[in-house]
C-alpha cells in the first residue's frame, strides 16, 4: 500500500502547474513545455480541441434554428451573460450561463466568462496593442495606484516574441504613445476611414486614426504554418472559432503546441479550490482540485505553479487558498489582495453620416474592425479635470437603405432595392478607470457554489473620473466629427454596469513594495517564491489599450524568469 501511495504522489507530481488555458495560461504552457518541463495545465471547464469542437463554424444564417437568435427562455434566464454582444446562437455553448457559477453582486458588474480550454481566447475581440511608458509611468505620474515596477523596455523584447508566434496585423505609425511592433501587413482603411484619417492628421496635433491592429493572419509566415494555422479568411464570425486558425486562440495555437511536445498534460473539469502552501517549507507545493464530474478533490504537486484562471477567478482562488502562515488569502502580507480591480469604460458612442465619397462603398470584410484612435488627452501633461484618458474605435460603412414594408412580393421588392444610402460612421471609447481601494472582490463567508468553493462577491463601481472622461470623449468627438464634415451627428451614453467590457483587472498587482502589492517585477509573488500570477489580476492600472497582448508578454517573460530561477535553485 506504502509504494501504491508512493506511485500515485509520484502520477499527481509535475515541474510546473499552469491553472488555466486561455490567453496567459496556453502561453506559460507552451513556454514550460518547450523547454522540456514536465506540465499540468488545469482547466475548470470541458475541453475544446481546435476545429473539431467547434460546431457552428460553418453554419449558413438559415441553418441555425433560431436564425442566430436565442430563444426568448434562454434570454430571461441569463440577463447577466445575454448582454454580452457575442452571446447568440453561434456562440452561448463557449459562454458559462448565469446559473452555472454564480456570484454575489453587492454592486452590479457582468461577469462575462468562458469555462473550456482556451477560455476567452475564443472569444475576444482580437485587438492588440502594446503599452509605451505613458502607461506604465501613469500611476507615478499621476499620483494613482502604486507605481508600476517596470517599464517599456522590460517588456518591449517580449512584446515582440509573442507577436512573431501569434500574428499580429497593423502598420508601424511611428506613435510615441503606441509602440510599433512586429507586425504582419495591415489590414486597410476604406475611403472614408482614410478621408478621416487624413483629415484629423491634417487639423490636430498628436491625434491619429490608424488601422486597428489585431491578431489576425493577413498574411502567415513558416511558424503560423508550423502551428497549422493559414490566412485569415475574412469572414468576420471569429467567435465560434476558426478552423483555419486565422485569428489567435489558445485553441488553435498554444495548447496544441504545448501538446505536440509530449511534455504536457491537459486536465480539463478541474475547478482548483486552493493553492498548497507548505508552512515548514516556506513554499507552495501543489494545488487541490475539484473533479467538476465527481467531486472528488485531489492534489497535484509541482516546483512552480503559474496562476492564470482570469483575473478575477484568480483573486478567488489566491484569497481562497489560506494556511497558518497566510490566514487571509496567499502571499496576501500587504492586505491588497482583491483591491484595487478596475476596468475599461465602454459606455460612450458616436455616429453620424457622410455625404461625400459616393462613387465608392466597401466590398468584403475588415475582421480588424477598422480604424483605431490612440489615446490623445493627457499623454505629454495633464490637461483635464480628469486624470488618464481613452483610446477610441472608428469606422465608417455603407449598405443600400431598403425598407421592410409591405407584405409578400412588395415586401421582396423593397428588400431587393440595391440602392445606396449616405456612408455611416461610428465611434466607440474605451476609458482607463482608476483602481480604487473600494473597487475590490471578496470571498463571502456563507454561500458556496456546486464544488465547495466560497462565492465571489463583488464591489466595483464606476466614479465621478469615469463620467467626466465620458462626456470629454462626446465633445471631443463630437467636434471631430463636425470638422470633418459629418452630419446627423448623434452620442449615447448608457449606463452598463462594469464587467461587460469584460477588461477586469488588478486585485493581486504588481508593485516595488510588498506592503502596497501582491507582486514584484517578474509576476512573483513576493513572500511566495515559487508562485507566479501573470492574467489580468497581476495589472496594477488598465490603460486604455486592449490587455490580452500584455498578458501574453508577461506570462513569457515571467516563465523565462522562473526557469532561470529553478535552474540556479532559487525555486
Amino acid at each position: 500500500m506504502a509504494n501504491l501511495n508512493i506511485d500515485s504522489v509520484k502520477e499527481r507530481t509535475f515541474d510546473a502547474i499552469v491553472i488555466g488555458s486561455g490567453m496567459s495560461g496556453g502561453w506559460a504552457a507552451k513556454e514550460f513545455t518547450d523547454k522540456g518541463l514536465k506540465t499540468l495545465i488545469l482547466e475548470r471547464g470541458r475541453d475544446v480541441k481546435h476545429i473539431k469542437d467547434y460546431p457552428t463554424t460553418n453554419m449558413y444564417p438559415w441553418e441555425f434554428e433560431h436564425r442566430g437568435e436565442l430563444p426568448m427562455s434562454v434570454q430571461e434566464a441569463n440577463p447577466i451573460v445575454n448582454r454580452c454582444y457575442a452571446f447568440g446562437e453561434s456562440a452561448a455553448h463557449f459562454f458559462v450561463k448565469d446559473a452555472e457559477h454564480p456570484y454575489i453582486q453587492d454592486k452590479p458588474f457582468d461577469w462575462i466568462r468562458g469555462y473550456q480550454v482556451g477560455g476567452k481566447s475564443l472569444l475576444w475581440a482580437r485587438q492588440t496593442q502594446r503599452w509605451s511608458d505613458f502607461d506604465f509611468e501613469g500611476p507615478a505620474r499621476d499620483g494613482f495606484a502604486v507605481d508600476w515596477p517596470i517599464r517599456y523596455k522590460d517588456i518591449a523584447p517580449w512584446y515582440s516574441y509573442v507577436e512573431k508566434f501569434a500574428g499580429i496585423s497593423g502598420n508601424r505609425d511611428g506613435i510615441a504613445e503606441l509602440p510599433d511592433g512586429e507586425f504582419l501587413p495591415a489590414f486597410p482603411l476604406n475611403t472614408v476611414e482614410e478621408y478621416f484619417r487624413d483629415h484629423v492628421k491634417s487639423k490636430y496635433k498628436n491625434r491619429y486614426v490608424i488601422s486597428a491592429r489585431c491578431a489576425h493572419l493577413s498574411t502567415p509566415k513558416q511558424i503560423h504554418l508550423d502551428q497549422g494555422r493559414v490566412q485569415c479568411q475574412r469572414r468576420t464570425i471569429c467567435e465560434r472559432g476558426c478552423p483555419f486558425g486565422g485569428y489567435f486562440s489558445a485553441n488553435a495555437t498554444t495548447i496544441p503546441w504545448a501538446l505536440k511536445s509530449g511534455h504536457a498534460t491537459l486536465r480539463p473539469f478541474s475547478v482548483v479550490e486552493s493553492i498548497i502552501y507548505d508552512d515548514k517549507l516556506g513554499k507552495a507545493t501543489g494545488v487541490r482540485v475539484i473533479d467538476t464530474n465527481t467531486k472528488e478533490a485531489i492534489e497535484y504537486y509541482a516546483k512552480v505553479i503559474f496562476v492564470n484562471a482570469a483575473a478575477l477567478n484568480t483573486n478567488l482562488i489566491l484569497l481562497n487558498s489560506k494556511s497558518h502562515r497566510f490566514p487571509n488569502g496567499l502571499g496576501n502580507d500587504s492586505g491588497v489582495l482583491g483591491k484595487y480591480v478596475a476596468f475599461h469604460n465602454y459606455s460612450a458612442h458616436i455616429g453620424a453620416e457622410y455625404d461625400g465619397a459616393k462613387e465608392w462603398t466597401t466590398d468584403g470584410r475588415n475582421p480588424a474592425g477598422g480604424g483605431y484612435i490612440p489615446r490623445f488627452r493627457n499623454v505629454y501633461k495633464q490637461e483635464t479635470d480628469f486624470l488618464r484618458g481613452y483610446a477610441s474605435g472608428f469606422s465608417a460603412y455603407r449598405y443600400p437603405e431598403r425598407s421592410w414594408d409591405g407584405v409578400g412580393s412588395s415586401l421582396k421588392d423593397n428588400l431587393a432595392n440595391k440602392e445606396l444610402g449616405p456612408w455611416h460612421v461610428g465611434s466607440h471609447m474605451m476609458g482607463e478607470t482608476i483602481p480604487k481601494e473600494s473597487n475590490f472582490v471578496s470571498l463571502d463567508d456563507k454561500q458556496k457554489d456546486t464544488w465547495g468553493v466560497p462565492l465571489l462577491k463583488m464591489n466595483i463601481d464606476y466614479d465621478d473620473n469615469d463620467e467626466k472622461m465620458k462626456k470629454d470623449y462626446v465633445e471631443q468627438l463630437t467636434e471631430m466629427f463636425t470638422s470633418a464634415g459629418f452630419t446627423n451627428i448623434k452620442a449615447s451614453t448608457d449606463r452598463r454596469a462594469p464587467g461587460l467590457d469584460i477588461h477586469e483587472m488588478g486585485g493581486a498587482r504588481m508593485g516595488n513594495d510588498p506592503k502596497t502589492s501582491i507582486l514584484n517585477k517578474w509576476n512573483q509573488v513576493h513572500s511566495v517564491k515559487n508562485v507566479f500570477v501573470t492574467d489580468g489580476a497581476s495589472m496594477t492600472s488598465t490603460s486604455c489599450q486592449n490587455p490580452s497582448l500584455t498578458y501574453m508578454a508577461f506570462t513569457a517573460r515571467a516563465a523565462d524568469y522562473a526557469m532561470s530561477e529553478m535552474k540556479k535553485g532559487n525555486i
